[in-house]
């Protein structure tokens, strides 16, 4: 009799475990297929922007209910005599290197961060120079918020030559280790058609994860969730040795 009454409580903790378990992959399954629904949207949206290419004043950077939104953007200013930003840990082609910016003053707008493109990194680590374009000039790309920072928290690295290195692109501390009065919450990827600055494109998820991986993640997590419940049910319902 205790030994039954044993074996249920057993079985019934078992039980307990095994759902908790499977409630825990079922909900990242489905967090991983909101990634790649979230990640397939911003796609979408910047490949039509790309189509259009309806062209907006630089000032529609500063436009703060936009901020998260993809707009054609051409308008006409200089780059401004400041540092330049180099954002680390950025890949290309699977070589290492960083992303260039530099700030660019339009002629009747807020300032804004411009993307000039990649440079390869040295195995030294030594950050490559990104010198200042001097002359005023008509530019032209897609306005979008700046990369994702995920869970890094921003640290501003001063390189002897000035240069800002970071592993994120945080705004907000950008304008102040700037001096800047304002500035845009979207940074203006270059035409790639335009013969300034280096390596680059219009890719808006450079260096993180496509939709279907995130989709290959989810069916990952529901997988797991279903291998619990059978193990579950074939140790609940396997016939015991005598």
């Amino acid at each position: 009799m205790a030994d039954a009454v044993s074996g249920r409580r057993n079985a019934a903790f078992g039980w307990m475990l095994a759902l908790l378990v499977i409630a825990l992959f079922t909900r990242l399954g489905f967090w991983q297929l909101a990634r790649m629904h979230e990640k397939q949207a911003m796609l979408d949206a910047a490949h039509a922007v790309v189509q259009q290419r309806h062209a907006l004043p630089l000032s529609a950077a500063a436009d703060a209910p936009r901020s998260r939104d993809y707009d054609w953007s051409m308008g006409s200013g200089r780059f401004a005599a400041m540092p330049p930003v180099l954002l680390d840990n950025q890949s290309h082609d699977e070589r290492a290197g960083v992303r260039a910016y530099r700030v660019f003053l339009p002629a009747d707008a807020a300032p804004l961060l411009v993307e000039l493109g990649w440079l390869p990194l040295s195995g030294d680590r030594r950050m490559p120079p990104v010198p200042r374009p001097d002359a005023a000039m008509r530019i032209a790309g897609l306005l979008a918020p700046p990369p994702s920072a995920g869970i890094a928290t921003t640290i501003l690295q001063p390189q002897a030559d000035g240069t800002l290195l970071t592993i994120a692109l945080d705004l907000p501390l950008l304008r102040k280790a700037l001096a800047l009065p304002t500035l845009a919450p979207r940074v203006l990827k270059l035409d790639p058609a335009i013969p300034l600055g280096y390596a680059r494109d219009l890719d808006v998820l450079p260096n993180t994860l496509p939709p279907e991986r995130h989709l290959g993640y989810a069916v990952q997590w529901f997988g797991l969730a279903l291998a619990v419940l059978v193990t579950a049910l074939v140790l609940t319902f396997r016939k015991p040795h005598r």
